[in-house]
């Protein structure tokens, strides 16, 4: 491309430039001689204006040089053509700024200033509103949620000590009275938690300070306790009676000589003349379990009789069927049936344990498959089987309360 050509070119961007900023001056003088409430139209239209014509003006531009330059040359003009409309257009809309504020007096920017300060504190004073409202309405929820959980805790204890009494009641009457006995505390305990929900609402209604709330509630569960606490021990006390005559009525020798008789009587013989006399504390047929032979192990040789049943020649109990224990309310038992293949029969060894403290070895290093279910006593009656190798909850969490298969068991959370 030769010298002439460019400064050609030169002169034609020249006068573009000329020509744009006369076009500018004269769009402002236009501007300026209109009504001042069509100013800011006028304005608006004129920057669109400038802006259409400059980008116009642009591209044309730029479509001219892109027709005579190779492609490398035709980038870098559209690179500096877009860039110089970015930078016109900045410069344009600065300018305009400027002159809108010039023209604004200083009262009416105070003005703005004042009702942009009133209307953010307004907005915080009402975010403030808002809040508070919302916490006491938080604070009035959890209220209501207590007054309601103590409502139906205090109902659920005394449902729990109605059933309790009326079950202890009907083990020691007939089965008409049993059936009287039953409607009359199924009514006493609808009474009863009718009266407490009217007590509850009426002391909900009054308005008790939080002080004086408390301590009535820490009463009336320290007295629900002390119910349920000498309930408890009526029905210890009753169902000690009870096993009492249920064993008394087991040893009557039946009219009928049973076959199971004499493999009882081998079994007995066995463990006394291997053990001594004082090893068993009783041994019977159980009626209810089709003769079964059943010894009951005194705790302190319970282990070594299971074991004498385990490895002895002649008796060879290798088989541990069942375990499990139950709760008697005046004591604990565990119950173990076992089976002998060598002489096709079974026999039921149990042991009596202290209900406070039940403690007993375990039976894992002689039959493996005591693991489980020596676990599962523990996990639901607290029964402890020391030397076990891993005894723990397989059922419940390790941060449950209490045991549920015992009598006396109360959840820790009465509404679950």
């Amino acid at each position: 491309m030769s010298e002439k050509e460019d400064l050609a070119k030169q002169k034609a961007a020249a006068a573009a430039k000329a020509k744009a900023v006369a076009l500018a001056r004269k769009q402002a003088e236009a501007e300026s001689t209109d009504a001042e409430d069509e100013t800011d139209i006028a304005k608006q239209k004129a920057a669109a204006a400038a802006k259409a014509k400059a980008v116009a003006l642009a591209r044309k531009r730029a479509k001219e040089e892109a027709a005579e330059k190779p492609e490398g040359e035709t980038d870098i003009a559209k690179q500096k053509a877009a860039a110089a409309a970015k930078a016109k257009a900045a410069a344009l809309s600065r300018k305009r700024a400027k002159e809108e504020a010039a023209e604004k007096p200083e009262d009416e920017t105070d003005i703005a200033k004042q009702k942009a300060a009133a209307a953010a504190k307004a907005k915080a004073a009402a975010l403030a509103r808002k809040q508070a409202k919302a916490e006491s309405t938080d604070a009035e929820d959890e209220t209501d949620m207590a007054k309601q959980k103590a409502v139906a805790a205090a109902k659920a204890k005394a449902a729990a000590l109605a059933r309790k009494q009326a079950k202890t009641e009907s083990a020691e009457k007939p089965e008409d009275e049993t059936d009287i006995a039953k409607q009359k505390a199924a009514a006493a305990a609808k009474a009863k938690a009718a009266a407490l929900a009217r007590k509850q609402a009426k002391e909900d209604a009054t308005g008790k300070p939080e002080g004086e709330m408390d301590a009535a509630k820490q009463k009336a569960a320290a007295a629900a306790k002390a119910k349920a606490a000498a309930a408890a021990k009526a029905k210890a006390a009753a169902a000690k009676n009870r096993t009492a005559v249920k064993e008394s009525e087991e040893v009557i020798v039946p009219s009928e000589l049973s076959p199971n008789q004499s493999k009882l009587d081998q079994i007995v013989s066995a463990i006394e003349s291997h053990l001594g006399q004082g090893a068993l504390l009783e041994h019977y047929l159980n009626r209810l379990s089709k003769d079964v032979p059943t010894i009951v192990a005194n705790p302190d040789t319970y282990f070594s009789i299971a074991k004498f049943l385990r490895y002895d020649e002649q008796l060879d109990f290798s088989y541990l069927s069942e375990l499990h224990g139950t709760d008697f309310e005046s004591h604990m038992e565990v119950y173990v049936h076992l089976h002998s293949f060598k002489m096709n029969q079974s026999v039921a060894l149990k042991v009596k344990l202290d209900r406070e403290s039940p403690v007993i070895p375990s039976l894992v290093s002689l039959w493996s498959g005591a693991n489980w279910p020596e676990c599962e006593a523990y996990d639901l009656l607290g029964i402890n089987f020391y030397e076990h190798p891993d005894l723990k909850r397989i059922l419940l969490g390790d941060d449950w309360k209490g045991y549920p298969l015992r009598k006396d068991y109360q959840p820790y959370d009465v509404e679950v």
